[in-house]
């Protein structure tokens, strides 16, 4: 999307510059005045194609930990509650941020509130450190008058997201280190171990086992096209990448990623989790259930779970409960389904997705250790297979020499 530099009288008479991104200047213009910023210029900042989609795909490009954003949070609800200023108490945590972006972040942030910008509009302004979810929970704080509590909610939903994370994360690290070894002693073996073996079966003079020459060919195959061996697996990732940017790849990979053997169940769980968590908190938090909705259904990292939240909205517009159209989308289990209809007939609908979430966490913990504990003799026997085929190929003509030098 492109982004406008501007210049804006605030309200009580200062100044401010800053970039925005929208489709237009006029779209850009209309979201500076909703501000209640007086625009005294804008225009289109001009980027270096190349350059934009470098910055894009970096990998190493900066964000604010998850960590000290709970620290941050933490402290700042300290803070606020015991009755510092906001102001004042962003100048104090400034100096205690431990990485120059979020510094700076939180120093542009003093500035803005300072100059009459509410909380949430400034943070807005820094996808980079705060998430729709974060700044949705600081507007609902400011207009209810109990930002010191949202702060506390968040730091405890922000360590729950981060648990869960850590979990499936957990879950893949060993077998991702077994498969990386496998793979480099696999290729080991067939670039520099079978050409000196190459070598002496070309001696012999004899003709090879099929085994065999298929395992020199492939041999010689990675040697000679080493180079775009390596480039292969980098050009499907990219490839891939670019193909889940389109709404109909997104869709199209996410429909299949739930139903993944092993893997589609455990991403289900998460996905319920995270909807269930990130619900609950927002309405216990005070925001509108509609407004609710479609923060989830922003942070759902699901497609299919996005859509289905998007078709209940809706529905709730048009007058109807949650329960109905969330369960016409066959997306989520009979048993959320029910608890989430006895939360709305009772009122305690942020209590019962605080206990689904709870639920489900205790699910995907269970379901990761189950995963771990299957996936790992399955690799261990997988890598014991392809090298034990490459030894065996390797010795059959010698075992044939052998039979034939005994005769």
């Amino acid at each position: 999307m492109p982004q406008f530099s501007y210049k804006a009288k605030l309200p009580n008479g200062g100044v401010t510059s800053a970039v925005i991104e929208a489709p237009d200047a006029r779209s850009a213009s209309e979201k500076l005045r909703a501000q209640k910023l007086n625009v005294l210029e804008i225009k289109e900042v001009i980027v270096n194609p190349i350059v934009a989609l470098l910055k894009k795909i970096n990998p190493l490009k900066p964000s604010v930990g998850s960590k000290e954003l709970v620290l941050f949070s933490r402290q700042l609800s300290t803070l606020v509650s015991a009755g510092v200023p906001i102001v004042q108490g962003l100048t104090l945590l400034v100096d205690q941020a431990e990485t120059p972006l979020f510094k700076k972040v939180l120093s542009q942030l003093r500035q803005d509130i300072e100059q009459g910008i509410s909380i949430a509009e400034s943070m807005g302004k820094h996808p980079e450190a705060f998430s729709t979810l974060y700044v949705s929970m600081i507007k609902a704080g400011e207009l209810g008058g109990i930002l010191d509590a949202i702060l506390e909610r968040l730091s405890t939903y922000l360590e729950n997201a981060e648990e869960l994370k850590g979990k499936v994360k957990g879950a893949m690290v060993y077998p991702a280190v077994i498969s990386t070894v496998a793979g480099a002693v696999t290729l080991f073996l067939l670039i520099f171990v079978i050409p000196t073996f190459q070598g002496i079966f070309a001696s012999f003079g004899a003709e090879l086992p099929l085994p065999t020459k298929v395992l020199i060919g492939l041999s010689t195959f990675l040697r000679d096209y080493f180079l775009l061996v390596l480039a292969t697996p980098v050009a499907l990732f990219v490839g891939f990448k670019q193909f889940r940017k389109s709404e109909k790849g997104l869709l199209l990979t996410d429909t299949y990623a739930l139903k993944l053997p092993l893997f589609g169940l455990l991403i289900r769980k998460v996905s319920v989790a995270k909807f269930s968590r990130t619900l609950g908190t927002l309405i216990k938090s005070g925001v509108p259930i509609l407004q609710a909705l479609e923060t989830v259904s922003k942070t759902a990292g699901n497609k299919v779970v996005e859509n289905a939240i998007a078709t209940a909205m809706v529905s709730i517009k048009e007058g109807e409960r949650m329960t109905p159209p969330l369960q016409k989308t066959g997306v989520f289990p009979p048993m959320v389904i029910q608890m989430i209809g006895i939360g709305e007939e009772t009122g305690n609908l942020d209590t019962m997705l605080a206990k689904i979430a709870d639920f489900y966490d205790q699910e995907v913990d269970v379901a990761v250790k189950g995963l771990t504990s299957m996936m790992e003799p399955l690799i261990m026997v997988g890598m014991g297979l392809v090298i034990g085929a490459i030894v065996l190929a390797m010795f059959m003509p010698m075992f044939e020499m052998s039979q034939l030098a005994s005769k």
